[in-house]
């Protein structure tokens, strides 16, 4: 009788339901649930929940061919992209760097020119015939006579007496 009497109650509620969808039966099985506790709260006293650790080690994930098909294709995208940016870092540092190395070699330059300006500078002052002769007067030197000159590189005086030779 019992279950005649339930099967009954299923009917009627059978009968008296109107269609929903599932979105709409879980809203309204929350809000009910809802209610229900909150009747069931007992005045101020705050409610206490207790954590309730899970254990999923022992839980594999399966393997999905196509979200390992994208993260390939986005680790090979961010490779060539960092390899990019790598190169671009690079070449702008070694750009950089020649830049330094030009302006060393240009300082050094500039220093090797003024070294060699002063270097012709003090040649010309130390060979200048009108103070090598003040000096020359100085030591008590006099004139080379005719013949004394011997040049290192074999060439003859013009002034030196030549001695006859047989051809």
């Amino acid at each position: 009788m019992a279950a005649t009497a339930m099967a009954g109650q299923g009917m009627e509620m059978m009968a008296t339901r109107t269609v929903r969808t599932p979105a709409q039966s879980l809203l309204a099985r929350n809000s009910a649930l809802f209610e229900q506790q909150r009747k069931a709260r007992r005045g101020p006293t705050p409610e206490v929940f207790f954590a309730k650790h899970i254990d999923n080690t022992r839980i594999v994930k399966a393997d999905d061919p196509e979200r390992r098909k994208e993260m390939r294709q986005f680790s090979a995208v961010m490779t060539v992209l960092f390899c990019l940016v790598m190169v671009y870092v690079w070449q702008h540092f070694s750009a950089i760097e020649v830049g330094y190395h030009v302006e060393t070699q240009k300082a050094a330059m500039e220093q090797l020119r003024e070294t060699n300006r002063q270097l012709r500078l003090s040649e010309a002052q130390l060979t200048d015939p009108g103070r090598i002769d003040a000096m020359a007067k100085q030591l008590g030197l006099a004139q080379p006579l005719p013949g004394q000159v011997v040049r290192p590189d074999g060439a003859v005086d013009p002034n030196a007496p030549v001695m006859a030779q047989l051809r």
